[in-house]
């Protein structure tokens, strides 16, 4: 299978590269820059991403590009391109100022290949403090923008494969014709074919997980969301009844959801056990307020009620998990430890107990993908297409300490808002919602009555993969609906709010 490969030198754009690069149906791995790059007789090509250090410190990352150019076609990419001009003896400075936003790119030599079929000019994003001064022999420049004289630049060298450099960010929304830039680059300049389709994914993952897995048995913990349902699918689809599916109620689930996940899981024909194990997690929550010290409870306990679960099937051989793509970037540091947002659920933290070897057969797909491998392979909508959901599940959405009584209230207001969101065909026009509980009271009027009871946040969220996320311009006249229905329908509500924070700053969770 043709690849191609992108050096990750710590830009928070790196995964959107990934993404523009899997759109044209190209396979592409990312890793940590210092990594060596495999001997892949499909290697097509690499592309070098930026990042937020300067090529010119001291501890800046380096690899060899005209080492990498001598076998590939290479494409950097901001930092990238910086890294490439200095080493083939160009110069780089600060610039007067930090470049950042909106620009026109004007191209010089639109006849090039990686050129082909852009705008003259078209609209890039910036986003560095550091600028190409001046490119040495053997480079020459491709176009300009109205404050940087080497906006992109290729190679002229007959002993290497094709250099490509970008000043600016060609995988981000707001470089209009990015895209075409970086296709240019996987169909004119490695000659990719472009095969790598859901059906193709499919028949090689269910040959693989056959290969891997022969006769043995899987033990798999099922959340109802997306990834573990779709994981679950493939892992059937190659072993069958050899799965064993174990689906936990932890208390923290959406109202009803344990009964209608585990009717679809049936309907799938998913040999899938449902455990009530509500008393416990709520058990193991009391007294927890912290974020973090919640996460690390709900964890524990879930590693809790799946050992035991696991250990009364018999011949156990491998753990089936639904980790995807972004799961494993965001657990490899590419200098070194990296500061924990918030900790990841499906990336570690097995019971050492187990002894069991892994099996992740979605560990190389962005959400997206996952989404269309499960509709090739017949996964009901309703699912598939269900916003994502976090994995304590309400217990980050009670602010907090949580107890069974604050859960049966969000479950009830969460329940109203997500369908009325439904109803009116505004569902699919969010990528995330959901509702909040906060730890505030206030006073409220109902009838001739004084009320002291909770408030609730509303937070719907526009994204394109979760990474970044604006907050979403649900009509007025929508809130107001169900900001009535919440009160009027949930008793120990009298208030409700709507978070229009976007990320960053903030996050999409509140915990």
């Amino acid at each position: 299978m043709e690849k191609i490969i992108i050096l990750d030198f710590g830009s928070q754009y790196t995964q959107l590269i990934a993404r523009v690069v899997r759109e044209a149906n190209v396979y592409c791995e990312i890793i940590p820059y210092h990594s060596p790059i495999p001997d892949d007789i499909n290697l097509k090509g690499v592309i070098l991403s930026g990042s937020p250090a300067s090529c010119n410190e001291p501890q800046a990352p380096m690899v060899d590009v005209k080492g990498i150019a001598a076998r590939y076609p290479t494409l950097g990419i901001c930092y990238g391109a910086q890294l490439t001009a200095k080493q083939f003896g160009g110069i780089v400075a600060k610039s007067d100022k930090r470049e950042y936003g909106r620009a026109y790119f004007t191209a010089q030599n639109q006849s090039d290949p990686f050129l082909l079929g852009i705008s003259n000019p078209t609209q890039v994003w910036m986003s560095h403090s550091d600028s190409i001064k001046s490119l040495p022999d053997g480079l020459e420049i491709l176009g300009t923008t109205e404050s940087i004289p080497v906006a992109a630049f290729r190679s002229n060298l007959p002993d290497l494969k094709p250099i490509y450099g970008l000043q600016f960010h060609p995988e981000v929304y707001h470089s209009t014709e990015g895209k075409k830039l970086i296709r240019n680059f996987l169909f004119e300049v490695c000659s990719c074919a472009g095969e790598w389709t859901s059906a193709h994914f499919i028949t090689e993952v269910v040959e693989s997980l056959r290969q891997q897995i022969g006769d043995k048995r899987v033990v798999m913990g099922l959340s109802g969301g997306v990834d573990s349902t779709v994981a679950a699918t493939l892992i059937h689809k190659a072993i069958g009844k050899n799965l064993f599916g174990i689906f936990v109620d932890n208390g923290l689930l959406r109202k009803n959801e344990f009964e209608e996940v585990l009717g679809i899981y049936k309907q799938l024909g998913l040999n899938v056990k449902g455990v009530d194990a509500k008393e416990h997690f709520y058990t193991k929550l009391a007294g927890k307020v912290l974020p973090e010290e919640k996460r690390k409870a709900i964890g524990a306990a879930f590693i809790e009620v799946f050992d035991k679960e696991a250990h009364q099937l018999s011949d156990i051989s491998f753990l089936g998990q639904g980790t995807i793509y972004p799961d494993v970037i965001e657990s490899v540091s590419v200098n070194g430890p990296s500061v924990t947002i918030k900790s990841h659920h499906n990336v570690g933290g097995l019971p050492e107990t187990m002894k069991l070897k892994l099996v992740e057969p979605l560990r190389s797909l962005f959400k997206d993908e996952v989404r269309r491998i499960g509709a090739e392979l017949g996964i009901p909508a309703d699912l598939l297409n269900r916003h994502p959901f976090p994995g304590p599940g309400l217990g980050i959405r009670i602010l907090g300490e949580i107890t069974e009584d604050k859960v049966a209230l969000l479950q009830e207001a969460d329940h109203v808002f997500i369908n009325q969101l439904k109803s009116t065909g505004l569902y699919h026009e969010v990528w995330q919602a959901g509702t909040m509980l906060l730890p505030v009271k206030s006073v409220g009027v109902m009838g001739d009555e004084r009320t002291y009871e909770f408030t609730v946040a509303l937070r719907a969220v526009t994204s394109v993969d979760g990474m970044t996320a604006d907050w979403a311009k649900l009509p007025f006249e929508f809130l107001a609906d169900v900001s009535n229905e919440i009160i009027n329908r949930v008793k120990g509500i009298n208030r409700v709010v709507y978070d229009i924070s976007s990320k960053p700053p903030a996050t999409i969770e509140w915990e």
